[in-house]
């Protein structure tokens, strides 16, 4: 039997996501996890996990693929009740790989400051639609919007918060290529309805951009690698155009990963000839310089440039971007 060490630990987690991530996002979500949190089976089985499965976000995207989206903590519950094998499965078969296209929004600004034309490397690509940011189109807050050439392109909404470098055009992407341990695959229907299962509920937004986003990628899709973000990163990189800028890529991927494979990969990076965006969670990068505090109330990623300074606190899923003063 787990211990009750482990089993406060996972309580806690999932109180802080239901306070610092669903709040005033998704409403079942918050008091799902604020159940889960105070439900001993539930932690309990989540004990049984390995330690990288027991995300909130994999569990209850896991919940709503056996059992459709639930209308209450209850319905979630009856999943593990009735069907805890299934569950168990799927947890330990999935991966929690959210692929939000608004996050190309957070990335522009940066990316159209680059020496154009560009070569994108994403590390943890999931189905690669953020290796399209070329072929989406933009509203920051009404400052600047962005057409692409598809009619039917999303448009990501981006609200700037303070002096952002907002850009005036869209990016010259010659070459791009992902690398995940899990791709999926953008014109399988399976993976696709997965990726519709880690969208929270009351985000419909979401689901409507990720049904754009898909039809876009599945015109030309780009092409995600079965790799390891450290051992194959090199020979992919290797692939890029010469003449164009590398930049390797990445949003959510780092915290899921132990601290000696982030200074792995930090290490990997370094040794290629290419610009390093990472936009993860506070505290993930190993060697990042005076580490920025974060808005009030706000749980946000920080954008940083080669692993070292932070350039912009970003929404996690795209909504906003502040810039960080040098």
């Amino acid at each position: 039997m787990p211990g009750d060490d482990s089993l406060s630990s996972i309580s806690k987690r999932y109180q802080r996501f239901a306070e610092r991530e669903a709040r005033g996002r998704s409403s079942l979500y918050e008091r799902c996890a604020e159940a889960v949190a105070a439900d001993r089976t539930m932690l309990a089985f989540l004990a049984t996990l390995p330690e990288p499965k027991r995300q909130p976000n994999l569990l209850f995207a896991a919940a709503r693929w056996l059992g459709g989206n639930p209308g209450s903590y209850a319905d979630l519950r009856s999943v593990l009740l009735e069907r805890r094998a299934e569950l168990t499965e799927l947890m330990l078969d999935r991966s929690t790989q959210t692929n939000e296209a608004a996050r190309c929004a957070t990335l522009l600004p940066v990316l159209m400051a680059l020496p154009q034309p560009l070569a994108l490397l994403e590390v943890g690509a999931s189905a690669g639609l953020t290796l399209l940011p070329d072929r989406y189109s933009y509203d920051y807050g009404g400052q600047v919007t962005l057409t692409a050439a598809d009619p039917a392109a999303p448009v990501l909404r981006c609200q700037p918060r303070g002096p952002v470098p907002l850009p005036h055009g869209l990016p010259e992407v010659v070459w791009r290529a992902g690398i995940d341990l899990n791709p999926l695959d953008v014109t399988d229907d399976e993976d696709v309805a997965w990726l519709r299962c880690l969208i929270w509920p009351g985000e419909p937004e979401r689901d409507e951009r990720l049904t754009a986003a898909v039809a876009v990628a599945r015109q030309d899709p780009p092409r995600v690698s079965r790799g390891d973000l450290v051992d194959d990163l090199a020979a992919l990189a290797a692939q890029a155009p010469p003449h164009a800028t590398l930049v390797v890529f990445h949003s959510a991927v780092l915290v899921y990963v132990s601290p000696s494979k982030r200074r792995a990969f930090a290490a990997a990076v370094s040794d290629l000839e290419a610009v390093w965006l990472s936009n993860e969670a506070p505290g993930v990068l190993p060697d990042l310089i005076n580490s920025p505090t974060p808005p009030p109330d706000t749980d946000p990623f920080v954008l940083v440039r080669d692993g070292r300074t932070p350039v912009a606190f970003t929404d996690g899923h795209g909504k906003w971007i502040q810039w960080i003063e040098p």
